[in-house]
């Protein structure tokens, strides 16, 4: 069979057996449908057949992968999406190989080493600030509260969080479930406090609207047809957030996923082991919680700086 085929039944596997989302699946077919099409151009055909991916195939896609902007007259692949697209490719031959189609051995298949970005995160007494900033007499402060305390006592993604509905928390448990990426849903813990400040949100809403929380921006585009506030969006979350950093003099960005960098690191800090975290955070693969290590080797060379006695030699 011609690859392109294969890649076909490949993303049909990744919607119905594998189970991953719909995004997922458009990711892959992008990055698939971009090997192909280099493919041919190296070996200068359009039937390829999987067999004819060899390491010097590989070594050709890689190079034409990094002068991809270069050559296309476009911007360069950062060298993450380049990443993304190895991935799909091993993913891809992978599949060949439960299927015993034989092609290239998927181990060869080596990631570049990608230089992550520096976790931006607040102290706890930072939060405290930007939560003191907030003017409570109004609904719309007792949301903005509310929203601040569960992004960073639950470490939600911004996403999970505007898709909230009132009835997804139990706030007399305190706990509750969000289905977060590739459609993996994971349990979420808030705090005694951050129970009661959504509790007072809502008792002093009086509609009855089913969202979790609702944008009071006088723009009609935020009011639906019947004249009811429409629920938050991630970018409405985002201008809340920075408002209170702003006021609060945090000189530096923040953003919902600030807020759940610093209940990852919060957590770290105070002796939760990795593995629990990661679960918390809800990432697939533990590397993307790692991310966090050196912001906690740093605090344990504080601890190291501060505890430990000098010799006087």
């Amino acid at each position: 069979m011609d690859i392109n085929e294969l890649i076909n039944d490949f993303l049909e596997h990744l919607e119905i057996e594998a189970g991953r989302s719909k995004k997922t699946v458009d990711n892959y077919r992008l990055y698939l449908e971009r090997f192909y099409n280099i493919v041919t151009e190296i070996l200068d055909k359009n039937d390829v057949k999987p067999e004819e991916i060899t390491k010097e195939v590989l070594r050709k896609y890689r190079l034409k992968l990094n002068r991809f902007g270069s050559e296309n007259d476009s911007e360069d692949l950062k060298t993450i999406t380049q990443a993304y697209h190895l991935i799909a490719l091993r993913g891809f031959l992978k599949y060949l190989a439960r299927r015993d189609i034989k092609s290239l051995d998927p181990s060869l298949v080596d990631l570049p080493h990608v230089k992550r970005k520096q976790v931006t995160f607040l102290h706890f007494d930072e939060v405290e600030d930007m939560l003191e900033q907030i003017d409570l007499s109004s609904e719309a402060g007792l949301r903005d509260r509310a929203i601040i305390e569960l992004l960073y006592s639950g470490g939600l993604r911004v996403s999970e969080l505007v898709s909230l509905n009132r009835d997804s928390i139990n706030l007399a448990r305190r706990e509750f479930v969000v289905r977060g990426k590739g459609s993996k849903d994971r349990p979420i813990f808030i705090s005694e406090v951050c129970a009661d400040r959504i509790a007072d949100y809502l008792d002093a809403r009086t509609d009855s609207l089913p969202a979790l929380f609702l944008n009071y921006s006088k723009h009609t585009q935020e009011v639906d047809t019947s004249g009811n506030y429409r629920r938050m969006t991630a970018r409405s979350v985002e201008r809340v957030v920075e408002k209170y950093a702003r006021l609060a003099g945090i000189t530096k960005h923040v953003s919902p996923h600030t807020l759940r960098h610093s209940f990852a690191t919060d957590l770290l800090m105070n002796g939760a082991d990795i593995r629990s975290v990661q679960s918390m955070l809800g990432h697939a693969d533990i590397s993307t919680t790692q991310i966090y290590t050196h912001v906690t080797d740093k605090h344990l060379k504080e601890v190291h700086d501060k505890f430990h006695s000098e010799t006087s030699s």
